[in-house]
């Protein structure tokens, strides 16, 4: 289900977690990804993301690495994404 959240005049659709996850791993194809939403509104996340492609990878640069699978939606259907990346040697 897809929430419409209302800001002023503007409408905007709020994405699923599940859309979250299915763009990660599109564009991370070994991700392990957990989303949780934390408010239950479909707009404020929190993804933690697994694979190997962070691995040599700076923590902003692996958090690129996401935002750019994320593309436009962040800001958009997307307000808020508080992100965790591991590489598999260091997930517990």
């Amino acid at each position: 289900m897809v929430t419409k959240i209302y800001e002023g005049e503007k409408l905007r659709m709020a994405i699923e977690s599940e859309k979250i996850k299915e763009l990660i791993k599109e564009s991370i194809p070994d991700a392990e990804v957990t989303i949780e939403d934390l408010k239950g509104d479909g707009d404020h996340y929190a993804a933690i993301i697994s694979s190997r492609e962070f691995q040599d990878l700076s923590r902003v640069q692996q958090h690129q690495l996401v935002y750019k699978a994320l593309g436009n939606r962040m800001g958009n259907e997307l307000h808020a994404l508080s992100i965790q990346t591991k590489t598999p040697e260091t997930t517990e």
